[in-house]
C-alpha cells in the first residue's frame, strides 16, 4: 500500500476567494492544513471529516493566509511549520525551514522550495510521495503572485524553479480561486495558443456551475499559463519581444496584468 492510497486532500473556500486545504493520511490518522485564512471554516471542515489536526504548513505571512493560525493553533495542539524568514512576522511558528530543507509530517516527508517575489518569504511544499504540491500566492492555476516585496526577476526565477523541481503529473494547490481572470487574460497574450483556448472554455463552464478550478497539474500550467511560459520563443514573439530573454518577456507580462 502507498501513501497515494491512504491519502484523502481535502480543499474549501475560505474568506472571499481564498481556499483552505487538509492533506490526511487514513493509516496514521496525520492530518496536514495549508495556511489558514480564518480558523472557524477549517474547524468546520475538520469536524466534517472527522479528522484531527496534526500539522500547520505556512508559505507566506500575508494577513489571508495565517490570520486564523493563533486560533486553530491553540485549539487543536497542531505543530506550525514555516518561512525562517517569518520568525518575527509569525509568532506561533514551532519550525521553521530554509529553502531545499526536508520535514517529516507522520508519514509525510515534504520539501521546503523558497519561491520568493510576491513576498521575500514565500515557501512552496510539495509532498513527493503524493506528487502534490502547495504554492501559495507565487504559481496560481494560469497566473502568478503579484510582485509586492521581491522583483520580477525573482518571480521569474521562482516559477523556473517550480518548472524545474516539480514534475509535470504534480497536483498543483494555491491560495485563490483567480483562474477566470487569469485566463481571460492569458488569452490576451498567446490568443493563438490551442490548449489556452480550450482550457478557458473548460474554466468558464466550471465557474459557471460553481465549481472550483483548483486543483491544476503541472504539466497544463506549462502548456498554458504565459507567465510560465516566458520563456517560449512563440510568446516572446507575439509581444513584440522576439530575441529577449525569459526575465525581460516575463517582467512585461507581470506589468501588463498589472495594469489590466
Amino acid at each position: 500500500m502507498t501513501l497515494s492510497d491512504t491519502t484523502e486532500i481535502h480543499q474549501f473556500p475560505c474568506l472571499n476567494d481564498n481556499f483552505g486545504v487538509l492533506v490526511h493520511d487514513s493509516e496514521s490518522g496525520t492530518t496536514v492544513a495549508i495556511d489558514v485564512p480564518e480558523a472557524m471554516t477549517y474547524e468546520k471542515a475538520l469536524a466534517e471529516k472527522g479528522w484531527n489536526l496534526t500539522h500547520i504548513l505556512i508559505t507566506h505571512h500575508h494577513w489571508d493566509h495565517v490570520q486564523g493560525l493563533g486560533e486553530l493553533k491553540q485549539n487543536t495542539g497542531a505543530t506550525v511549520y514555516g518561512p525562517a524568514r517569518s520568525r518575527q512576522k509569525i509568532l506561533e511558528l514551532d519550525r521553521t525551514v530554509e529553502d531545499g530543507d526536508h520535514i517529516k509530517c507522520g508519514p509525510y516527508e515534504i520539501k521546503a522550495i523558497a519561491t520568493p517575489g510576491h513576498t521575500l518569504d514565500q515557501i512552496s511544499w510539495y509532498f513527493p510521495a503524493i506528487r502534490m504540491a502547495h504554492t501559495g500566492d507565487t504559481l496560481f492555476s494560469l497566473g502568478c503572485g503579484r510582485v509586492f516585496e521581491g522583483d520580477k526577476e525573482m518571480m521569474w526565477s521562482s516559477l523556473e524553479k517550480l518548472s524545474r523541481e516539480l514534475p509535470d503529473d504534480t497536483a498543483i494547490y494555491c491560495g485563490h480561486e483567480y483562474t477566470q481572470a487569469n485566463a481571460n487574460f492569458a488569452l490576451t497574450i498567446e490568443p493563438g495558443n490551442a490548449d489556452l483556448q480550450a482550457r478557458a472554455e473548460e474554466v468558464a463552464q466550471t465557474r459557471a456551475s460553481g465549481g472550483a478550478t483548483l486543483p491544476t497539474l503541472m504539466s497544463r500550467e506549462k502548456a498554458t499559463n504565459p507567465f510560465l511560459r516566458a520563456g517560449e520563443a512563440s510568446v516572446a514573439d507575439a509581444l513584440g519581444m522576439t530575441g529577449r530573454s525569459a526575465a525581460e518577456v516575463f517582467a512585461e507580462i507581470r506589468t501588463r496584468k498589472d495594469n489590466a
